[in-house]
């Protein structure tokens, strides 16, 4: 067949311009209008003095670094070489930028400087979606993905190989300040590199101690990254983070598609989930919006939750650790009546079981209530095998203060409202962190330390809801038009 001439050689009479090679439905448009489209109050929180000096070197206009860094972490891009060369060669990035080419350090100084106000974009984000009313706020979910740290496994020390790194360090000290000492020399006038460079590891050690001492939950501690906790990942246990986030799924009528938004997210350096629940539920409202119906897993389920839930006035979907063959037992705690005069309860073959003692549990700070039955009777008993397995002490009921939540909150879930909320939890949370894992390339976190994790995990937050309302404005006109004119006539004019 003929075949088409190719020559990269070819001149051209006029020179191509950058907007005309870029799609006009691409999603790197959608964030050109969206950061142009941020009030004043938004910059303010975000510390960006958009103004320019009189004076002094010209510098990179901030809208365009911000632009690079959200277009960055949309694409999975977050080092600062890479946008660096993103922004000389990537032909979408070049129109984003005007042409201009920051190199890596001015990239990371606006980076450095920046990134922790940033988690103003990710509410900003929501906002824009809220008021174009694209979000079901009706309900949401809260879950926990563990995301690794940036930092090795062969890193992380128990005490006793800590306090033996720093024997060692402090040998290795001693014999290189013995060697820069003599008995007529003067000190050096700084430090020489290798001595340098054991004082600040023995320095970092000792911090890691001071980790140690000050968390009884700790048995290990990362050189690297001293916040990150041991936990069990799909690669096995390794340093990481247990970063949060709470979702709530488009309206898909007003959408045109469907899709989900994150509107509030977290990072802890504790493995489970118990103590978060109320928190990000509290973080993640919208002024102005009535409180969702919020969906949980059973990892957040705890009697503690429940109370600060009811206290706060929030409506949680959530399982329980126990199945529902656990519970549907004869013998099963719910199957003993209490009986407030007395103080006791009766099992269901009527025997009564009395208040013993008061039990303070150190491992969970739990106080507890015993209650134990007849030891004789529960030996003679038909059921005694099914219904203990203490021929001691025969049945022991240990009641918490928050079983009267726990019992409620049983109750509500077994109606049918809240079987069927459970079943769209998983739907509509966990395809969340697969795309950010998956699609952003964050199987891994590239700052260390808790607060600055929590940032850039915000961040990636903020560049998947970008991607989401990216490609509900490449076919809502009417979207479009509220976040600029100039991309709307565009693509109309194309049209």
């Amino acid at each position: 067949m003929p075949q088409r001439s190719f020559s990269r050689d070819q001149p051209r009479l006029l020179p191509p311009s950058f907007a005309e090679l870029v799609p006009l439905d691409h999603s790197l448009r959608f964030v050109a209008a969206f950061v142009e489209a941020l009030p004043e109050e938004c910059w303010q929180e975000l510390g960006i003095e958009r103004e320019p000096a009189q004076r002094g070197a010209p510098r990179y206009a901030p809208t365009m670094l911000l632009l690079v860094w959200l277009a960055g972490f949309m694409q999975g891009t977050r080092t600062t070489r890479k946008l660096e060369y993103a922004c000389r060669y990537d032909l979408v990035f070049r129109w984003l930028t005007g042409d201009q080419q920051p190199d890596h350090n001015t990239l990371w100084r606006f980076y450095a400087a920046h990134r922790q106000t940033m988690r103003a974009l990710l509410r900003q984000s929501v906002l824009t979606a809220v008021n174009a009313h694209l979000a079901d706020l009706a309900e949401q979910a809260v879950d926990g993905a563990k995301v690794l740290a940036n930092a090795a496994r062969a890193r992380s020390l128990t005490r006793e190989e800590m306090e033996r790194l720093e024997s060692r360090i402090a040998a290795v000290i001693a014999d290189l300040e013995s060697q820069q000492h003599g008995d007529e020399e003067p000190p050096p006038p700084s430090l020489p590199a290798e001595l340098a460079t054991q004082q600040a590891l023995r320095e970092r050690v000792a911090e890691a101690l001071a980790q140690i001492d000050a968390d009884d939950q700790k048995t290990r501690i990362n050189q690297t990254d001293i916040e990150a906790r041991m936990m069990k990942t799909r690669q096995g246990v390794r340093p990481g983070y247990n970063a949060q986030a709470v979702v709530v799924a488009l309206d898909a009528e007003q959408a045109g598609t469907s899709g989900r938004l994150i509107v509030q997210t977290s990072v802890r350096t504790a493995a489970d989930d118990h103590a978060h629940l109320v928190e990000m539920i509290a973080a993640a409202q919208v002024p102005g919006q009535p409180v969702p119906q919020t969906l949980a897993d059973g990892g957040y389920h705890s009697g503690a939750m429940l109370e600060a839930c009811a206290g706060a006035g929030y409506r949680v979907v959530m399982p329980e650790t126990q199945t529902p063959a656990q519970r549907r037992n004869p013998y099963h705690k719910d199957h003993f009546i209490y009986d407030a005069e007395a103080d006791s309860y009766t099992c269901p073959r009527g025997r009564e079981l009395t208040f013993r003692q008061v039990q303070h549990r150190k491992d969970d700070g739990r106080t507890l209530m015993i209650y134990r039955g007849d030891p004789s009777h529960c030996r003679s008993c038909p059921a005694g095998d099914a219904c203990t397995t203490s021929k001691r002490w025969g049945r022991t009921l240990q009641v918490g203060c928050y079983d009267d939540h726990l019992q409620a909150h049983r109750r509500w879930m077994t109606t049918d409202a809240a079987q069927q909320a459970a079943k769209r939890r998983g739907p509509l949370i966990e395809p969340v962190f697969g795309t950010i894992k998956e699609q952003l390339r964050a199987h891994r976190f590239l700052l260390r330390g808790r607060e600055q994790v929590d940032a850039e995990w915000a961040l990636l937050a903020t560049a998947y809801n970008l991607r989401t309302l990216a490609r509900i404005w490449a076919t809502n006109a009417a979207f479009r038009a509220a976040l600029g004119a100039a991309p709307a006539s565009h693509i109309a004019a194309a049209a």
